[in-house]
């Protein structure tokens, strides 16, 4: 399948999404009824970031030139892919690169995102049959040349078991953390609270800890936060809500809450469902030159870093956690 083939799939793709058709509202339904954490409007977020920033041809054709992909590999190699589940379409990047790199790609799904990434698979194959011998979905990765795997700390180590002879890609737990200065504006801690609650905080781009200095206010970020309370009327991120309360009432922790989101002071970084964890710094000082925890982190938002609100706003050159995937491929 030569690579203008491919891009023309993929730009039917972003223009079949874009046009919100009955099919597509069922598949979403049938995705919230496997997975309660996939809600129509994140599904719809996921979605359309997918589109816009992804799908475009004008993206697609700077991203391919960049690499200069070429029609064919000079070995066309079967990649192996585990993707995770935490938020709606995850693995969709992964998916991307590879089928632009013009490899295969056997692929074993995450039980709690199996619906909407196999719709998008069906569609490409219904509008070209050429894609079926390009991917493959199974439930067992066997005879596969290379493996790019996403999970925990723990699956990690059992990937490294399986995987560890082949070229691979292997990704751990990982997160986002904001760095404030006290100087942020309204707006701007309205993009912040984007970057904490889209997908319930589930995804490793979401913020799920903060700097701020000494003395600093936290009612104009509580107000912020009341942007996503509806969150608290979805009951499996309400149990988390009212669990996490109930530790803090009961061990008589120090918390600040809106209703919906735990302020919590701790010096770690991977927060529950419901909380983001904050700690002080000076304001002479750059928090992030002291952690010693680099490698768990997947963005840095704020003055300096990544803008706010960007954060669950990728793009086709932001690798997680930095790994070029289409070098690796290329590489093969």
């Amino acid at each position: 399948m030569k690579l203008q083939n491919r891009i023309a799939t993929l730009i039917k793709l972003g223009e079949y999404l874009d046009a919100n058709s009955p099919e597509w509202e069922s598949v979403k339904e049938n995705a919230f009824f496997k997975n309660p954490w996939f809600t129509d409007s994140f599904v719809e977020i996921a979605k359309n970031n997918i589109v816009q920033h992804f799908l475009k041809p004008e993206l697609l054709e700077n991203w391919c030139a960049h690499y200069l992909i070429p029609n064919q590999p000079k070995q066309i190699k079967n990649i192996g892919i585990v993707m995770a589940g935490n938020i709606p379409l995850v693995g969709f990047h992964d998916f991307l690169s590879v089928f632009i790199s013009g490899h295969k790609q056997t692929i074993k799904l995450s039980s709690k995102d199996e619906v909407l990434l196999k719709h998008f698979i069906d569609k490409m194959i219904s509008w070209d049959d050429e894609i079926q011998e390009l991917i493959t979905v199974a439930d067992q990765l066997k005879q596969c040349d290379a493996y790019i795997a996403t999970g925990s700390n723990q699956s990690a180590g059992y990937f490294e078991t399986y995987f560890g002879k082949y070229p691979n890609i292997i990704r751990k737990n990982r997160t986002s953390i904001a760095v404030l200065d006290g100087n942020e504006t309204e707006a701007e801690l309205l993009e912040l609270s984007n970057d904490v609650h889209l997908y319930f905080g589930l995804g490793c781009r979401n913020v799920s800890k903060i700097y701020v200095p000494k003395n600093y206010d936290f009612v104009p970020i509580l107000r912020a936060f009341d942007n996503f309370n509806s969150l608290g009327n979805h009951h499996k991120f309400r149990n988390n809500y009212d669990y996490q309360l109930s530790i803090c009432l009961i061990n008589s922790i120090p918390y600040m809450t809106n209703e919906c989101t735990i302020l919590l002071e701790s010096k770690l970084v991977h927060a529950p469902i419901s909380v983001l964890f904050y700690e002080f710094y000076d304001i002479h000082e750059n928090p992030i030159d002291k952690m010693s925890n680099e490698n768990e982190l997947q963005c840095i938002i704020g003055k300096n870093h990544l803008p706010f609100g960007k954060s669950q706003i990728p793009g086709l050159f932001d690798y997680a956690d930095d790994v070029d995937t289409i070098e690796f491929l290329n590489q093969l």
